[in-house]
């Protein structure tokens, strides 16, 4: 029933717009002159719904209409990498909060002098996964360091990844002997101020060796049930991962998702630029990209992926 209903809710804009069409097309046979400006200021309006409405076939993956992690990784460049991974994460944060979403932070490590290490993000609302898989990939910032003293320009990587939120009902099967989980306390800014309990929790997947993390909530439960919930968002992404390549391999394609190939630079020195090396798509406005603008730059991408 969730599943008819929601084809339906993505049926009816094409149905409405095909009978405000038709509604058109026998005013206009009428060749009545009081009519033209209605009818122009229609057509206008049928075609930008039109044009959203073809956006939206962008989002054809199994899971592009549901939830989403999204995760940051500090990569090469020291402080200023994890300075980096800070200003995506707001970054990220001031876009989900522009369309109305829902954010959750569930894990969240800090740099021991500024910036953080890694952090994962819960992010609900129509479409988040569908959006946010356009962000995959390395990231690049070129500026001059803040943590250098002689203030050079310093380049610096951050690894972005995005998994599906899954309910537990349509998620991977995931075998309870397949899991080692340990238990140890959560630490604030630095490391510092540890915590008497032991709160969060770490899960091992043995098979695939994928680890996950999570000391955002007060209770081991919460952060046993959130952890679980990124594991087979990532298992789910694997299984996908691997459908693609078996795809690519039969097109005879080659896919490598190798962390060297950054698929954006931000430029802060010596110009302003923020570029997407896959669509070649460019802004000098960095300072609105990091304010969450993202929409142009996310669409890019899509709309090149399905030839749009």
């Amino acid at each position: 029933m969730q599943r008819l209903a929601g084809l339906r809710e993505e049926l009816e804009p094409w149905q409405t717009l095909e009978q405000r069409t038709r509604d058109a097309r026998e005013l206009a046979d009428l060749g009545d002159e009081s009519l033209v400006e209605e009818l122009s200021a229609e057509v206008a309006d049928i075609e930008e719904r039109l044009e959203r409405l073809q956006f939206l076939l962008c989002f054809s993956g199994p899971y592009d209409r549901g939830d989403a992690f999204l995760a940051l990784h500090a990569g090469a460049g020291g402080t200023d990498a994890q300075d980096f991974a800070e200003m995506l994460l707001r970054m990220y944060l001031r876009w989900a909060e522009a369309r109305g979403y829902t954010t959750e932070v569930v894990d969240l490590l800090h740099g021991e002098e500024a910036g953080i290490k890694r952090a994962i993000v819960a992010v609900s609302g129509p479409y988040a996964y569908g959006y946010l898989r356009a962000e995959r990939g390395v990231h690049r910032l070129v500026r001059l360091s803040p943590f250098d003293a002689a203030h050079r320009r310093h380049t610096s990587f951050v690894l972005v990844e995005v998994w599906p939120d899954l309910p537990e009902r349509n998620g991977v099967q995931i075998d309870p002997n397949d899991l080692r989980i340990e238990t140890f306390r959560s630490s604030s800014a630095g490391g510092q101020h540890m915590q008497k309990n032991e709160t969060a929790v770490r899960i091992t997947h043995l098979p695939t060796g994928i680890v996950v993390t999570c000391q955002n909530e007060r209770s081991q439960t919460q952060n046993r049930e959130t952890a679980m919930r990124v594991l087979r968002a990532r298992l789910a992404e694997v299984e996908e991962e691997k459908r693609l390549e078996a795809l690519a391999e039969l097109k005879g394609e080659h896919k490598d998702a190798g962390w060297g190939n950054q698929i954006r630079s931000y430029v802060i020195h010596p110009y302003q630029m923020v570029k997407d090396h896959r669509t070649g798509y460019e802004t000098g406005n960095t300072q609105a990209v990091f304010d969450g603008r993202l929409d142009d730059l996310m669409e890019a991408y899509l709309r090149m992926t399905v030839g749009g």
